[in-house]
């Protein structure tokens, strides 16, 4: 399937057991390659940020190879949270 990144933006991203992380904020891309590498997500309330990757905005910063199942919902991957 293959989307605009404007398609994605405010899309809810959630973990393979359903646990919502947030909203897609923006991405990252190598402009070398032209490939996406990270994806930046607005944490929801209820995730402690400190247990990923953030940005100086305190986005997440997730792989960009962990997305799955774009719709209405984005899912991550191989992303738990413990």
């Amino acid at each position: 399937m293959k989307m605009f990144v404007t398609e994605m933006r405010g899309k809810t991203v959630m973990t393979n057991d359903g646990q919502i992380l947030g909203m897609i904020d923006n991405f990252v891309v190598n402009t070398k390659t032209g490939g996406m590498m990270h994806v930046l997500v607005t944490p929801a309330e209820d995730i402690e940020p400190r247990l990923f990757d953030t940005d100086a905005e305190g986005r997440l910063v997730l792989p960009f190879e962990g997305m799955r199942a774009v719709k209405d919902v984005v899912v991550m991957e191989n992303i738990s949270i413990d």
